[in-house]
C-alpha cells in the first residue's frame, strides 16, 4: 500500500496552448486541483518553490487557502529552499497554515535545486557565515526552524507587555502540535539522506540525485532510502519514517493523452551536471496501462517508498490534470497492490 499524491511546479505561461496564463490563474487551480484530487480519493497535493520564476513561490498563502477548501487530502512542499527562509517567520506562517488545515501539512524543505538567478538567497538578505556554504547556511536555517517547531519557551517576556503572558519564558504563536514531525528534507546524495535521518525528518527523494556509483537511477535511489532508514534507526527516533519519491507517470488512456505523451523521448535516465556534480536524471514512464504496471514493477525506489508523488503537468488546466492522477489511481495502483 502507498500514499499517491501529486506534485505542482506550479508554471505559468503566456503560451497559447497553457491553461495558467498567469500567477493569479496557477494559485487558482492549484487549489481547486486539491480539491478534485482528493474528490477522487489522492492522498497528498504537493507543490514546489521556486524564486525568480514563473512558478509558485510562496507556499503558505497556498497551502492555507487549500487547507480551508479541503478536508482529509495532505497538503504539502517538495521542496523550500531553506537559504531563502528566516526560520522564525516561517515557523508562524507553517503554524497557522498547519491549525487551518487541521493538522495536515507535510513540509518538505531542502538546501533548494539550482537558481534562476545568482546567489538570489543575497536578494531576501542572507549570507552564509564565516566558513559556511550556501548549503551549510540552509541546514542551519533548517536546525533553527525545527527547534521553533518543538514549541519551548525562548524569549524573555516584557516586564510590562500589553497582554498578560503566561509564565515562564514565552514561545512563536501560533504553535501548532505535530507539525515537528511532519518535516521531510529533500535529499540529493546519500549523505544528506543519512542527515535528514539524524535530525528526525522524514525522506524526500525527487527525479534527480548526484550519480555517486554509476548504477541505474531507481537503484541508486533505492539505495539512498536504505541508508536513510539504517540511519533513522541508529539515531534511536521512535516511529516510523515515512520516504517519498517523485516521478512523471502518464497513463495512456485516450486521444489527449497519446497526443501529449505518446510520442515518448523519456524512458532512459540521463546524465548532467549540477554546480560542478554530476548528477542522475530518473526516466519517466509514459505508456498503455498494462505497460506501465510491467515497468513501474520494476522500479526498485518506488518499491521502497510509501508514498509516491506524481508530477503533472499542470499548465495543461485542472480537468486534465485531475484525469492524469484518475487513470493512474484507476489502472495503474491497483494492478501493482498500491491501493
Amino acid at each position: 500500500m502507498k500514499k499517491i499524491g501529486f506534485l505542482s511546479f506550479g508554471h505559468w505561461s503566456s503560451d497559447r496552448g497553457a491553461a495558467t496564463r498567469s500567477a493569479q490563474d496557477t494559485l487558482l487551480q492549484s487549489i481547486d486541483l486539491a480539491v478534485a484530487a482528493e474528490e477522487l480519493g489522492a492522498d497528498g497535493a504537493y507543490f514546489r518553490v521556486h524564486h525568480f520564476a514563473q512558478q509558485l513561490a510562496s507556499p503558505f498563502p497556498l497551502l492555507a487557502a487549500a487547507g480551508a477548501r479541503t478536508k482529509t487530502i495532505e497538503l504539502g512542499t517538495a521542496v523550500i529552499d531553506m537559504r531563502y527562509e528566516k526560520p522564525f517567520y516561517m515557523a508562524e506562517d507553517a503554524g497557522a497554515a498547519d491549525l487551518i488545515s487541521q493538522g495536515r501539512l507535510q513540509l518538505g524543505i531542502s538546501r533548494g535545486s539550482p537558481e534562476q538567478v545568482i546567489d538570489g538567497w543575497k536578494h531576501f538578505g542572507y549570507r552564509p557565515a564565516e566558513g559556511e556554504t550556501d548549503a551549510d547556511m540552509a541546514r542551519r536555517h533548517a536546525e533553527v526552524f525545527l527547534g521553533l517547531l518543538e514549541g519551548r519557551g525562548f524569549a524573555q517576556p516584557n516586564p510590562r507587555p500589553m497582554f498578560p503572558n503566561p509564565p515562564g519564558l514565552l514561545r512563536l504563536e501560533p504553535h501548532a502540535p505535530g507539525l515537528r514531525d511532519r518535516i521531510w528534507w529533500g535529499a540529493g546524495s546519500n549523505a544528506t539522506a543519512k542527515w535528514a535521518a539524524q535530525m528526525g525528518m522524514h525522506l524526500q527523494s525527487s527525479t534527480l540525485k548526484d550519480d555517486e556509483n554509476g548504477k541505474p537511477f531507481h537503484v541508486q535511489q533505492a539505495e539512498q532510502i536504505r541508508y536513510y532508514r539504517e540511519a533513522w534507526k541508529e539515531a534511536g527516533h521512535e516511529g516510523t519514517p515515512r520516504v517519498s519519491v517523485s516521478r512523471s507517470i502518464f497513463a495512456l488512456t485516450d486521444d489527449r493523452d497519446r497526443m501529449y505523451f505518446g510520442r515518448g523521448g523519456k524512458e532512459a535516465d540521463q546524465i548532467g551536471f549540477i554546480n560542478d556534480t554530476r548528477s542522475i536524471f530518473g526516466r519517466g514512464y509514459a505508456g498503455e496501462p498494462g505497460q506501465l504496471v510491467k515497468e513501474l514493477a520494476r522500479d526498485e525506489a518506488i518499491a521502497e517508498a510509501d508514498t509516491l508523488l506524481l508530477t503533472v503537468p499542470n499548465t495543461l488546466g485542472v480537468e486534465y490534470n485531475a484525469h492524469v492522477i484518475e487513470n493512474i489511481l484507476k489502472h495503474v495502483a491497483p494492478e501493482l497492490g498500491w491501493r
